[in-house]
């Protein structure tokens, strides 16, 4: 599965979604704009769980993230 990466425009967090339009992101945190896509079986940024996120995709159609002020830093 294609993990495709999606930011907000309202606050600092991020998305991924199984579908190039973000259909199934959340509304209230729109709008998304596209940020890229991780290919199948490649590794997620932030070495993020595939598993986890694919999981995420099949219940709830996202996952949110947000990298930690840290990160950003470096």
């Amino acid at each position: 599965m294609r993990l495709y990466m999606f930011t907000s425009e309202d606050n600092d967090l991020s998305a991924f979604c199984g579908d190039a339009k973000g259909s199934k992101l959340p509304a209230q945190f729109a709008p998304w704009t596209p940020a890229g896509f991780v290919e199948n079986g490649a590794q997620p940024p932030h070495n993020f769980s595939r598993f986890k996120i694919e999981a995420a995709l099949k219940l709830v159609g996202f996952q949110l993230w947000r990298v930690k002020e840290k990160e950003k830093a470096e």
